[in-house]
């Protein structure tokens, strides 16, 4: 909860969280009770890559490996089903990647060696070992601490060696891939002073603004026919994920100040158990709710500065070694905190957390409450039974939305946990879920409506449809207009000629070709064409998506040609990095978009919950 990642004090736990990690590292948490019923089998496909299965099994181990990798990076604590879905759809974007990469590996005969494989585990550890406070000294990383650690007994008989050489197999072969698609990545001078002129060149302008409101739409008629052709020629772009309106009965779990003082007078009890003859670790082992450090007595491990939240951080490096500490309050609750060892900016330390949570009758009371509801109203095909309960309680029915892939959020923008993920697998419109029990309270809800994901109907966003044709329509008049205003103001001036018709003339600030400029937006035309046009010369009408613009350029400042040739090289540095990371992602990109995917998943969790229904 506190560390970036979360070390063992002993070399076998160590070798645990490495075995737990996946290549990528990105891979989380995934909860799989109830998700697959009887009729999926380990052998059932999930998905097919290019006509390769990926089995049930195979996702299964794949995504148990993801969970114990969040679960020892979030210090024990996991994850709700809308962070799940998440981070499923991430182990399942890698393994199709993974199933591709391969196959370019065998194309390209793309090979790794034994001592390529020994070289690289001697000499590039994964970032978990280098985390780790025990393979430190000084805290910093120690690589002969690691490289005596990695021939122990312990190291062959825990699998850690075997881990490390798969683990460089696919590295090595990555890296290897990585230079073959990324060759050729060199940014030329050229290029260099175009990107360096894009942030360094300036320019200030007056402008002539012309928006689509300046046209009444009664004076644009839009045709069934322009909507048919936008539609098919911008399906693309209008594709959607799902939809689904609910409607959700809450007992939210409120804090309370008393809560607050309860919970530093349970700290505080704690300390005095301790000032009277209990040992720390005893006492962090039976009552912190950081279970990770507490089966450790309590144990953060031993590390630099910069390892905790501010309040904690703070505390901790200004108490006595052996001391322990007041109360100390932190987003996650009240610390008790006892430095072991400092060696200047490195500390070993330990700590006890008591939660703030409700005390103990507010707690049965909503329990109580969250137990009527669910009985009334819990997995039920009756719509108005939630209605009922809502009363009976004295709850209101508020309504939520949530879209396929993002948490369900009520009308005033607070989330609804897991509700979401539960609405776009296998629900049916009328029917409640299970009652929710999180942090933030108890949810019950109802699915109302499901719109499905992709290109709506023509007939639900037709008018959506006719307002796009309707604008466009609209930019190509004011086209003609601001045409005209420009030759009025060559023979005037522009300011003139914006005032004839009932319009202002705006000055801009100065601004760059990349940071844009209020009221004419960034990345466009107008910006464009500020900088190509002569200073005190005065454009055409200049279309962009929002509006039609008449500029003259009032001044402009190139960038200076010195200063750019003394960082020239790190520009290049930096920006050929950035061509190499982009022309690699381009190519995995183009490799998923040119494979056949056939993803499964929803259809398993749908026969899931029919079987279980």
């Amino acid at each position: 909860m506190l560390h970036q990642m979360r070390s063992a004090r002993k070399f076998i736990l160590i070798v645990f969280i490495v075995l737990g990690l996946t290549f990528v590292g990105g891979f989380l948490l995934y909860q799989t009770s109830g998700l697959i019923s009887a009729p999926v089998t380990s052998g059932s496909k999930v998905a097919e890559v290019d006509g390769q299965d990926i089995s049930y099994l195979d996702w299964q181990r794949a995504l148990q490996q993801a969970e114990e990798a969040e679960r020892q990076r979030r210090g024990g604590q996991g994850l709700d089903a809308d962070e799940r879905r998440v981070l499923e759809d991430r182990v399942f974007n890698e393994m199709v990647t993974n199933i591709l990469l391969e196959r370019e590996y065998e194309r390209r005969g793309i090979t790794v060696t034994p001592e390529e494989i020994r070289f690289a585990a001697d000499n590039a550890p994964p970032e978990a070992l280098m985390q780790s406070p025990d393979l430190q000294t000084d805290g910093r990383f120690d690589i002969e601490k690691y490289r005596r650690f990695r021939n122990s007994p312990m190291a062959r008989q825990s699998g850690l060696n075997l881990y490390l050489e798969s683990y460089y197999r696919d590295a090595i072969r990555r890296s290897k891939l990585i230079d073959q698609v990324a060759t050729g990545a060199f940014v030329t001078d050229a290029r260099l002073w175009q990107a360096w002129r894009d942030e360094h060149d300036s320019a200030r302008v007056t402008y002539v603004a012309l928006t689509p409101s300046r046209i009444p739409d009664d004076r644009v008629a839009v045709g069934d026919d322009e909507i048919t052709r936008y539609v098919e020629a911008h399906r693309k772009e209008l594709e959607r994920p799902g939809r689904a309106v609910l409607s959700v009965v809450r007992i939210p779990r409120t804090i309370t100040a008393a809560d607050t003082a309860a919970a530093r007078d349970r700290a505080v009890s704690l300390r005095n158990e301790i000032a009277r003859g209990a040992t720390f670790e005893d006492v962090a082992r039976a009552e912190s709710v950081d279970t990770v450090s507490g089966a450790q007595g309590g144990s953060l491990g031993r590390g630099p500065r910069g390892r905790f939240v501010p309040e904690f951080e703070k505390a901790a490096f200004s108490l006595p070694v052996g001391q322990v500490s007041e109360p100390v309050r932190t987003q996650f609750g009240f610390h008790l905190i006892r430095v072991d060892e400092r060696k200047g900016d490195t500390i070993a330390l330990r700590h006890i957390l008591v939660p703030i949570e409700q005390r103990e009758e507010a707690r049965r009371e909503a329990g109580r409450r969250a137990d009527v509801l669910a009985r009334i109203a819990a997995n039920k095909k009756v719509p108005a039974l939630l209605d009922s309960a809502a009363r009976q309680l004295g709850l209101p029915l508020e309504r939520a939305t949530a879209i396929e892939g993002r948490r369900a959020t009520l009308a005033d923008g607070s989330p609804v946990p897991e509700v979401g993920v539960w609405a776009f697998r296998g629900a049916a419109p009328g029917e409640t879920g299970e009652l929710v029990d999180s942090d933030a309270g108890y949810y019950l809800a109802r699915l109302d409506s499901l719109t499905p994901g992709g290109v709506p109907p023509t007939s639900a966003i037709r008018n959506e449809i006719a307002e796009r044709v309707r604008r466009d329509k609209k930019l190509d008049l004011l086209v003609l207009e601001g045409d005209s205003i420009a030759r009025a103001a060559a023979g005037s001036s522009l300011e003139a000629a914006a005032q004839a018709r009932g319009l202002s003339a705006v000055q801009s600030p100065t601004f760059n070709r990349t940071s844009g400029a209020p009221g004419l937006g960034s990345f466009n035309e107008a910006i464009g064409a500020a900088f190509g046009l002569p200073v005190g010369a005065i454009s055409r009408a200049i279309r962009t998506t929002n509006g039609v613009y008449v500029l003259r350029v009032d001044a402009r400042k190139d960038a200076d040609r010195a200063v750019f040739d003394a960082q020239k090289a790190s520009q290049r540095a930096q920006l050929t990095e950035l061509y190499r990371r982009k022309k690699v992602q381009d190519f995995i990109t183009n490799l998923r978009a040119n494979a056949k995917v056939e993803d499964h998943r929803n259809d398993i969790a749908r026969r899931s919950s029919e079987t279980s229904s």
